[in-house]
């Protein structure tokens, strides 16, 4: 059954305990004992709930040998696990690191991704991420790292075990990114995730105008036993958005782009047409450049 209190604060927090439990082989009862509580406090730290003073807390992590960033993360998360919405503040500018995404991802029954201008990152290859991360910039090492953690975050969401729809415009497969070898594999990477039964891509034509996504790219993810969240980044901040009515709003804009959108075998045909007009060069572009 649902938690009590769900937040998104609550469950990476509740997650993170769990999984500090698990690397020091130890139960909720062992703990306990160790530290003369009844079972049930520990209990509530792992559901994410509040009421834990700090000292306890620290105590807990200090007895589960906590490293110190996650202590901190920790502590620092501890009194606000009963907020709804987070607004994550992107220091590195890697944003694809967020832990909270990658949580929420693995335990999503059905998400739904909008991309307006590059191909969603649920459907990259490895070269055509990192080619857009040099665009950022960053250094070659951390594009690699962001090209890596996609790619594991792909792994974990495309396996079968959840409905995954992508919506994306027609101009996030012409915007050139890396040469025409990458840009020609990504167009048959998309024909060859088209097929698989549990992931459906649909694509928003340029001639079709403005449309409801015209004010940014999220992704909307939906849970078995906990009310759906819509996650939006940015360059500076990862947001998370938990409140009902703003979540609503977003499932008005997916029921738009769903109404827009070409069905499943003219949007495998727009990508088909585009890997042919890249085979065969843009005659716009050549036309152009006989003129200079």
């Amino acid at each position: 059954m649902p938690l009590r209190r769900s937040t998104v604060r609550g469950r990476e927090f509740g997650d993170a305990i769990r999984a500090l439990l698990r690397a020091a082989d130890l139960t909720n009862r062992a703990v306990a004992e160790l530290l003369g509580w009844q079972e049930a406090k520990v209990s509530e730290l792992v559901n994410g709930k509040d009421g834990t003073s700090d000292v306890d807390l620290a105590k807990l992590l200090g007895l589960l040998r906590t490293p110190p960033d996650e202590y901190d993360h920790l502590m620092a998360l501890h009194h606000d696990t009963h907020i709804r919405d987070w607004l994550q503040p992107n220091k590195s500018g890697v944003t694809d690191r967020a832990r909270t995404l990658r949580e929420h991802e693995k335990i999503a029954s059905d998400i739904t991704g909008w991309s307006m201008n590059v191909v969603h990152g649920m459907l990259q290859t490895p070269e055509y991420t990192r080619h857009l991360a040099l665009a950022k910039p960053l250094s070659a090492e951390e594009a690699h790292a962001l090209a890596v953690s996609r790619r594991a975050r792909q792994r974990a969401v495309l396996d079968g075990y959840r409905i995954v729809t992508i919506f994306m415009h027609e101009q996030a497969l012409r915007l050139p990114v890396g040469n025409d070898d990458l840009m020609a594999e990504q167009m048959h990477h998309l024909l060859r995730l088209s097929v698989r039964p549990y992931l459906t891509i649909r694509l928003i034509p340029t001639a079709f105008g403005p449309h409801a996504g015209l004010a940014g790219d999220f992704d909307r993810l939906k849970f078995k036993k906990i009310p759906p969240i819509v996650y939006v980044e940015s360059e500076g901040a990862n947001v998370f958005l938990e409140d009902q009515l703003s979540v609503a709003r977003y499932d008005t804009v997916v029921k738009s782009l769903s109404r827009t959108a070409l069905d499943e075998v003219r949007t495998r045909k727009l990508i088909t047409d585009i890997i042919g007009e890249e085979a065969c060069g843009d005659p716009v572009a050549e036309e152009q450049l006989q003129r200079e």
